[in-house]
């Protein structure tokens, strides 16, 4: 039996890809029904924004002492 090859590290300042938090076919749905198409690039960019919303809300929940993130912790001051 061979032996499984190792991942290559990325080289430094390489973007790193970040673990898909979205089901890709209910987004495309939800744009579909808003009659627009959708870019091959836009999951990507929306599940950056997912990730981006996560750390802002853990950071808000660990700043007001709590291990819990809680709906009003995505939210921001408008």
């Amino acid at each position: 039996m061979a032996k499984a090859k190792k991942a290559k590290a990325a080289p430094k300042g390489a973007k790193q890809e970040k673990e898909v938090l979205l089901v890709a076919s209910k987004v495309r749905d939800a744009i579909r029904t808003a009659d627009c198409n959708v870019a091959g690039d836009a999951l990507e960019g929306l599940n950056e924004w997912v990730h981006f919303l996560i750390m802002q809300a853990t950071a808000r929940a660990k700043e007001n002492g709590r291990k819990t993130v809680r709906s009003h912790d995505f939210m921001t001051p408008m």
